[in-house]
């Protein structure tokens, strides 16, 4: 649904995107990451068709962005960091006007309209002027207007920026239907922990260059061998903790009263006959659980250290 081959971003004398080749399927919700500076919306703007690259090609939902701008801005919903809203325009006012611009016929708008704020959850918000909504509500009446001529792909820098915990989860809810409704989802974030839990691939970028990029699990599963357990249990973790360390498949283990952390290279299998010895063992277990790596753990592996 997304591809680009060497696409490349000059500003002057800078460099913002350096030959990124990309390749995005139907239906993936694709997390870009990384720091400030990396080139993630020079990439998103040539996406959107607001920007030209230097060379190379990029096709959305099979048009090429050069040589048919036209044809894929319709099928392309883009919503920029920090996207102003006309705050002297009630909300439905707001979405009749961009309803407009995208050639939605009169008689169909308001349906459309209707649609769109259900889906953001702000129909109760319908009259209210758009100058008065929280940072929060804002960012789901700009996500309201992306969405109103029914893209394909959606194109979100930063949706998340500045939002409330509560909001960031209503965000990502949003996403996760439009997602189960078969929308290509091009994402941009910095908040790590929350693309983990609905992205399905991601992509990191560090000064331009696109490092890594897939199947978020299959990269999860690939950067480190060695996964991550907890154990818990009623008193002193001391004595699991001895008997972990007689296990050459675990290591860095970490008592700390009453849990004890450490690595293993072992089966699930191997794992569950270690968890049956310590309960054999007289151990009283309350707990014993695998950390899941996440986004974060990724961008450590990788070293793009300087993400927030």
């Amino acid at each position: 649904m997304i591809e680009t081959t060497d696409i490349r971003v000059d500003y002057g004398d800078v460099t913002a995107v350096h030959d990124l080749t990309l390749s995005i399927d139907s239906g993936e919700v694709f997390g870009l990451i990384g720091p400030n500076g990396a080139g993630k919306t020079s990439l998103i703007r040539v996406l959107a068709t607001l920007s030209e690259p230097t060379y190379g090609e990029a096709v959305v939902a099979g048009f090429d962005v050069a040589d048919n701008r036209a044809d894929a801005r319709r099928q392309i919903g883009y919503m920029p960091d920090l996207a102003p809203v006309f705050k002297d325009l009630r909300c439905w006012e707001f979405l009749d006007l961009f309803a407009a611009s995208h050639g939605i016929p009169r008689a169909d708008r308001r349906r459309r309209i209707e649609y769109a704020l259900e889906r953001v959850n702000l129909t109760g918000k319908r009259t209210a002027m758009a100058g008065t909504l929280s940072r929060g509500m804002t960012q789901r009446l700009v996500l309201a207007k992306t969405m109103l001529h029914d893209p394909a792909v959606l194109l979100l820098d930063e949706p998340a920026s500045g939002l409330d915990p509560i909001a960031r989860v209503d965000l990502r809810n949003i996403l996760r239907d439009l997602a189960a409704d078969g929308k290509t989802i091009l994402i941009s974030s910095h908040i790590l922990n929350e693309l983990s839990e609905f992205c399905t691939s991601i992509g990191i970028m560090e000064k331009g260059r696109l490092v890594l990029s897939g199947n978020i699990d299959t990269i999860i599963a690939n950067i480190n061998t060695h996964r991550r357990y907890t154990v818990e249990t009623i008193g002193p973790v001391a004595a699991a903790a001895d008997r972990l360390a007689t296990h050459s498949g675990i290591s860095n283990i970490e008592p700390q009263g009453d849990r004890c952390t450490f690595e293993s290279t072992l089966t699930d299998a191997e794992t569950a006959a270690v968890l049956a010895e310590l309960i054999q063992g007289g151990i009283v277990v309350r707990a014993f659980f695998e950390r899941r790596r996440g986004v974060e753990d990724v961008m450590m592996q990788v070293g793009a250290s300087e993400v927030s």
